[in-house]
């Protein structure tokens, strides 16, 4: 008797780890469907950009630099990854962000983790109608970022505000659609 419990418990314990270890190897979708529908939203992004950013440096002093944008989904469409460039005349990288989109199911909103600068932090993003909007704290106020999308051109102006005063503008960014992007997603390592 206790011989047939036992062959009966192994059984069940063997059944288990056997069905555990094909879940395991059954694809799963990346992500949730929350997130790749929230994502969908945003796929205008999608794509090589190419343009200008204009730095407001003072009281009549713009400095304009090439500037370039590559974005592009992974993990199944539930994030999106961003590299954007500035460079000097010569090709050399002045600026350099790296940024991850994702939605947060819990929270029920869009989150920014960037990395510039050295620093990494992460912001709420709104989408919007016609593009997106954040913001990120500076020195005695913040910076608020919004992007417009529209006639195949992305417009990203950044103005730094202060309570009391006006809005002062420290950026612009317009980029022009080069075309499709296989970045981030293509080439992945296989065994």
């Amino acid at each position: 008797m206790l011989r047939t419990v036992l062959a009966a418990s192994a059984a069940v314990v063997l059944m288990t780890a056997a069905s555990t270890a094909f879940a395991q190897m059954t694809p799963q979708p990346a992500g949730t469907a929350e997130q790749r529908d929230a994502m969908s939203r945003l796929a205008w992004m999608d794509g090589e950009w190419v343009g200008q950013a204009t730095i407001y440096a003072g009281p009549g002093q713009t400095l304009t630099h090439p500037h370039t944008e590559r974005i592009g989904p992974m993990l199944g469409g539930s994030i999106k990854v961003i590299e954007g460039r500035t460079t000097e005349a010569d090709g050399t990288v002045s600026f350099n962000a790296f940024a991850v989109i994702s939605w947060n199911d819990a929270e029920d909103r869009y989150v920014m983790r960037s990395y510039a600068n050295g620093q990494a932090a992460d912001f709420a993003l709104e989408a919007t109608p016609t593009g997106f909007a954040w913001s990120t704290p500076s020195r005695g106020g913040e910076v608020r970022y919004v992007t417009t999308f529209a006639d195949g051109e992305w417009v990203e102006v950044g103005d730094f505000v202060m309570p009391g005063r006006e809005p002062l503008r420290v950026i612009e960014l317009r980029l022009r659609r080069r075309g499709d992007s296989r970045w981030p997603a293509a080439d992945p390592v296989v065994p």
